[in-house]
């Protein structure tokens, strides 16, 4: 029983450490895009996104020519990225959710995948100056 309790705080005290350890300075002074294209209900969808600070912005084009912007939130893990965000998109489309992961293929370029409830599965490429 202790130590299952003890594993589950522990694994929580690293979970909240990571969402509140600071960026590197170069990394939060210059935002860093990317584009995305990816698939839902057969049509293609896009967007263009970019984040400094640890947070993201995203604007997408999804099924039926429904546009919409996303907000996310990305933890600050030293190669790979997770992200999760809400969003709004027109045509009845509503509000919508993400998440995802970006992971740095070499030193000024990174790649991506995630999930919107709107604009479906997608790939990401993106660059950091």
């Amino acid at each position: 029983m202790k130590t299952g309790f003890l594993a589950k705080t522990l694994i929580a005290s690293v979970g909240l450490f990571s969402l509140f350890t600071p960026l590197k300075a170069s990394a939060q002074i210059i935002p860093q895009p990317w584009v995305s294209v990816g698939s839902n209900e057969g049509d293609i969808t896009y967007s263009v996104g970019a984040k400094a600070f640890g947070v993201g912005a995203e604007f997408g084009v999804g099924p039926d020519g429904a546009t919409g912007f996303d907000v996310l939130k990305f933890l600050p893990l030293p190669v790979v990225s997770p992200y999760v965000g809400l969003g709004y998109y027109s045509q009845d489309k509503g509000v919508a959710w993400s998440g995802g992961v970006q992971v740095g293929a070499t030193e000024n370029v990174f790649i991506g995948g995630g999930y919107n409830s709107v604009r479906g599965w997608n790939g990401q490429l993106g660059i950091r100056f």
